[in-house]
Order: C-alpha cells, then structure tokens, then sequence
C-alpha cells in the first residue's frame, strides 16, 4: 500500500512519527503525495484547544476529500478524548501512541475493511536502533515517556501516562549511531526531561555525561525540564552542562505563572523561590547561559495582583526564550471545574504580556552584537539565507554556509527572534 503520514505536535510525537515511518517502510511505501495514497495516517497532537480545532478540522477535510481511501487516527488525541473523536472517526481506525509498534497490522487490517482501534498504556521502550530513522542531520532521542507530576490543567499525562524511564545503554547506543551516521544535533527530549530516571533508580545528570562524552563534533539539546524534577538534582545537572562541551548552554525551565498562589493552585510541585534560585544558580556556574520558559495567563484563579507578579518575575528573570498561552479547558484536567476568566480579560493580559515579551527577548538578542559566535548550520531559512544554532542555542540567520558544518560569525543585529550575522 501507498501511505501517506502525517505528524502534528511536540519532538516526542515527531519521533513517535518517524517511529512508525520506518516500521511502514517495512511492508508498505511512503509517500508525500496524499493524492496518491491508499492509506492516510494522521499523528495528532492534542495539548491546547485550538490543536484539538485543527485535528478534528483535518479528520473532517480527508474523510470528505478522500472518502475511498482508509483514514488512521494516531497520537495524543487517541488517550485523551477517545468519546470526542469517535463522534468525527468512529468509523476510522485508530492508534494510541502506546501501539505505535503495531502500526503495520492496524493499516493491514483498515485495508481490509477491518475497524481496528488499538490504544491504552503499555511499558513500551522507544529507545532503540531497530525502529529509528538516521539518516538526519538532527536526530531526537527519546529518553522517557508520560511524566510522575500532577498539573491541574494538562491533559498530557492521559495521553502518555505514568512515567517510564528507557535504559541508559539503550539510549547510547542510538545515540551513538545517529552520531556515526551522520547526526550533528541530538534532541534531548520527553514531556519532563528532568524525571528520567526517578522510576528506575537511573540517573539523568549521568545520562547527560554519557552523552557528552561520546566522540564526534555535535551538539545536545537538552528538552524542557520541569522545575519540580529539577531541584532535588540541581547540581549534578549544572556539572553536567558545564563539564560537557557539546551539550548547548541552553534549559527550558517552564514557570508558567510568577503567582505564588497561582502556581500552588496548579499543583506545579515546586514554589517561586525554588525556581528563581535555580535560575540563579544555573547562571551563576553558566554565564552565557540561554533560557526558555512557559507561561499560561488567565488560570482561572488568576486575578490581576496575579497576572502582575508574572510580568514582574518576567522582567526580573528576563528568559531569552517565552512561550505564552492563554488557559483552555483540556480534557480530564482538574481545572476544568473551575470557571473561564473572561475573554476580554483574556485578551487584554494576552496584549500586554506579549508585549513585555517582545521587549525582553529583544533586550536579550540585543546584548550579542559585534560578538563572535561559533554556530552549526542545520538548514535553510524561510526568507533566504541559513539556519543556525550558536552554542547558547541562539537562532542566527547567516548566507554562503554549507549545512551540517560549523562555522565563526559576527553577530551584525539582534532581532527578537533571531541574530542577523555574517560569516567570517
């Protein structure tokens, strides 16, 4: 058969796609070309509501354009809101993101009429080199999946489940292999980086040496890590950074409110004050350090005293990086019981604090001017030029480089989301 793939969502759930992609390749032939398609796989990602909006507009777009041909829901959607989607796919076959070693006999069975919808939790190890693809230049190396955290307002844990940590040879071992083959970045990632281990007694800042430690000219990005798995391992993780070059001065420690009465509501586990000393203290051992972190505004026991201390603890920690989302209702959070904020509410904090956003991150890109930067180019620009990563993790615009190769430029401008530079 003719398959078209079609992935959606976070680094993990682009692995679990390429996961699947070589599992098909196995029996059947890929193909780009929808129209020319026998089967059509959708990987979907259901975190945020206007995610579930495009989702279900893109299951009613393919079973009306392409009636004839067999439609296969995946992903996060699957776990989270299975009485939801058989409203739109009911007829479809499906596969949890759990099942995904069983995609070759779900589109075997759809082919021959079968409505086939496998899902649930299982112990499966992603980890691996006979179900990878690595033949990239970026390779995402998958360390755990699901997370032992208890948010009030995400439904991530219904769709991945109770952690489950993958042995540490076995990580190694892709990664050494994508690194052989090829690979110039590895992706570091989970839905919390940080807890890898806490079920199996393995340790993450030892998983990062080990990573550090393998020969070849790469880098490692190290994916988000939730400040409640952080702090009880703070130190060994900053040594880590810091005694392995190839690993890029980069976190992404989300925060998501600066209330610390907000912040406990959301049962994130950690307080204010944990995390402004991690902060601190990461800066303090890594200077050039780049920070991301996340923000949701309008929780709905968020007043304005509230909202006004995150802008403040914005301003006072100043992240390179902020990812900002206003609060929806997800299924099976705990926090849809309470009641929305009001939409103009809504919307007038969402003016503001993207405007406090721009104003930060551009501060930040503003203080690399004139400097020298070693950077890896891993692609092509959307308006021309090449993609790279310095070794902060600074997005810089650069021409006349080759990808896949390191390179020395000047930084010529700092831009909100990126350095202007020229080659050296």
């Amino acid at each position: 058969m003719k398959v078209y793939l079609e992935t959606h969502g976070c680094t993990f759930n682009q692995a679990d796609g390429q996961i699947m992609a070589s599992l098909l390749e196995e029996e059947h032939e890929l193909t780009d070309n929808i129209e020319d398609s026998d089967v059509i796989i959708l990987n979907t990602c259901y975190v945020k509501l206007p995610t579930e909006q495009k989702m279900i507009t893109k299951i009613n777009k393919y079973k009306t354009a392409f009636p004839e041909k067999k439609l296969i829901i995946a992903g996060c959607m699957v776990e989270v809101d299975s009485i939801r989607l058989n409203k739109f796919a009911g007829d479809s076959c499906w596969i949890g993101p759990h099942k995904i070693d069983k995609i070759n006999e779900i589109v075997n069975r759809a082919v021959a009429g079968e409505v086939v919808q496998e899902y649930g939790k299982t112990s499966m190890i992603k980890a691996g080199t006979s179900n990878k693809s690595f033949d990239s230049l970026t390779h995402i190396l998958q360390i755990c999946e699901g997370c032992d955290g208890s948010c009030t307002f995400c439904c991530t844990k219904l769709a991945r489940g109770f952690l489950i940590s993958y042995p540490t040879d076995i990580i190694i071992d892709e990664a050494k292999k994508a690194v052989e083959n090829g690979c110039k970045e590895l992706q570091v990632t989970a839905q919390d980086s940080a807890c890898y281990g806490s079920d199996s007694g393995e340790s993450f800042a030892n998983l990062l040496d080990k990573l550090g430690s393998i020969e070849g000219d790469f880098r490692i990005r190290v994916g988000m890590m939730h400040p409640k798995s952080l702090k009880g391992q703070l130190d060994e993780v900053i040594s880590a950074f810091k005694n392995n070059e190839k690993i890029y001065n980069f976190v992404h420690i989300p925060v998501q409110t600066g209330s610390p009465k907000v912040l406990k509501e959301m049962n994130r586990l950690h307080t204010l004050d944990e995390y402004k000393y991690m902060i601190t203290k990461f800066r303090g051992e890594i200077p050039e350090l780049s920070i991301a972190t996340d923000i949701i505004i309008g929780y709905p026991t968020e007043n304005e005293e509230d909202f006004q201390k995150t802008i403040d603890l914005l301003y006072e920690i100043k992240p390179d990086i902020i990812h900002i989302s206003k609060y929806m209702h997800r299924p099976g959070a705990k926090s849809n019981s309470l009641e929305e904020i009001d939409h103009k509410v809504m919307k007038e904090r969402s003016h503001r604090i993207n405007k406090a956003k721009t104003e930060i991150m551009l501060e930040n890109n503003k203080k690399y001017e004139g400097t020298i930067q070693r950077v890896l180019i891993t692609g092509t620009g959307a308006s021309g030029g090449y993609v790279g990563y310095t070794d902060s993790y600074k997005n810089v615009i650069v021409n006349d480089v080759e990808i896949g190769s390191f390179v020395d430029v000047k930084i010529i401008e700092g831009k909100r989301t990126y350095l202007k530079s020229e080659k050296l």
